[in-house]
């Protein structure tokens, strides 16, 4: 009976020390996170020598994908020897930063190696870089430092994905792997603190060692925030969108995602209608980008909004200055934003909520008349206040939440109402 005793005694501090390295592993997960859900909005940077064309990065290629179907209009041989006239003289990594900073985005995160396989960093094991191009600087570099000496949160796209190269997805792909674990020593080792790495996937087979890929990049980059895409060989995964361990958060694209506010998610989505540089491309509004923001924050997700510098290495003035509306709203209304979580009232085709301690923000989008009915919310509101101009009043019921605000008096953008609720008791 002692034996037994001491072995169930044992059994529970088994269970317990799990328990506890669980916790331990969660509060690092959420230590991580903590920045990234309180900046809620980054840049996206899909840019190479394609932009020299015009066409869509990678998907434009011509040639073998390996593991999945289609060609791109440009044969593989003009598009990989594009690099040889890439020279974007007028490319300013300050410049950059400055115009994300312009736009109220906390983060950037650069396409330092897109499926085509070109690197815009000077790679000891790669050729294939921006150093044997006309232009010769190190993008990646550059852009670093510029982020850096502005306290701006700098992350890298990679994709493990590689379409040019001979040995990707072929009997060979061990060698290939090889290549691909000293791009990101170099991309994690080089540049200083990187605070994210965006893999990618073309929905084909996923032979990338994730478990040794993690653990390399985990050990160059303790803090590091990495996306879900890296775990996904097939279109059910890229549909599924789970976070396997290792990785941190979920990638909708092109689409607004739901609300969550249990699992991390980042909508990534264009600015135009491709993710690099089209002459003529349509450019969302400024409204348009400010209500695709609202609802991903409201959903409690983040946008990485896409630009597409041109081939001369600036940011088009059409997407700047649709940045510059969207920061100069951010810079009057943030708090209902930055800090953020979504909730407590379900996000819609109305807008959306947003809450931080004792306050929520409700983000109307459309009203019915002159009133909003919301559903029943738990504490009683204390104050409320039309941040965006106007006289706001609220009634609550067992059953509903009624918003007015005299049709006059609405923003026909968003009109921003924040809410102070009395502090409910623990239970």
């Amino acid at each position: 009976m002692k034996a037994l005793a001491l072995l169930a005694i044992s059994l529970v501090a088994v269970v317990l020390s799990g328990l506890a390295q669980t916790t331990d592993e969660e509060k690092q997960e959420n230590d991580r996170l903590s920045w990234w859900r309180e900046a809620r909005f980054g840049m996206f940077i899909h840019w190479g020598p394609v932009s020299l064309k015009g066409t869509e990065i990678s998907w434009s290629r011509g040639g073998e994908r390996r593991g999945i179907e289609g060609k791109g209009e440009i044969p593989a041989a003009e598009y990989d020897s594009l690099y040889t006239k890439f020279n974007p003289v007028k490319f300013n990594a300050e410049e950059w930063v400055a115009i994300a900073r312009s736009a109220g985005m906390k983060y950037m995160v650069l396409t330092a190696k897109h499926c085509d396989g070109f690197c815009l960093w000077h790679s000891a094991v790669d050729d294939y870089c921006i150093a044997n191009s006309p232009f010769k600087r190190d993008v990646c570099g550059e852009l670093a430092e510029a982020a850096h000496k502005a306290d701006m949160r700098l992350g890298w796209y990679y994709s493990p994905v590689d379409w040019r190269d001979p040995d990707s997805r072929t009997e060979r792909n061990g060698m290939y792997l090889k290549r691909m674990q000293g791009h990101l020593r170099e991309l994690l080792g080089k540049y200083g603190r990187i605070d994210l790495l965006w893999f990618d996937t073309d929905a084909g087979p996923a032979p990338w060692d994730q478990a040794a890929t993690y653990r390399l990049v985990r050990s160059l980059q303790p803090g590091l925030i990495i996306n879900n895409r890296l775990d996904m060989g097939s279109m059910d995964d890229y549909k599924a969108q789970k976070i396997l361990p290792g990785a941190d958060y979920q990638t909708p694209e092109q689409r607004i995602g739901t609300f969550d506010n249990v699992h991390p998610w980042e909508t990534c989505m264009t600015i135009g209608t491709q993710w690099s540089w089209k002459p003529q491309d349509t450019i969302k509004t400024f409204v348009e980008c400010l209500h695709i923001l609202v609802q991903c924050v409201t959903g409690d997700g983040n946008l990485l909004l896409d630009v597409g510098p041109m081939p001369n290495g600036e940011i088009e003035p059409r997407q700047v200055e649709v940045l510059r509306q969207v920061g100069g709203w951010l810079a009057k209304f943030g708090e209902s934003i930055y800090g953020t979580r979504g909730g407590p009232f379900r996000n819609g085709a109305w807008g959306g909520s947003t809450m931080k301690g004792n306050t929520v923000y409700l983000h109307i989008l459309e009203w019915n008349g002159d009133q909003l009915t919301l559903p029943p919310l738990k504490g009683k509101i204390i104050t409320a206040k039309a941040l965006t101009g106007g006289v706001v009043h609220i009634e609550q019921t067992e059953n509903e939440t009624i918003v007015r605000l005299p049709v006059r008096e609405q923003s026909q953008v968003n009109t921003v109402v924040k809410l102070e609720v009395e502090k409910t008791s623990p239970h």
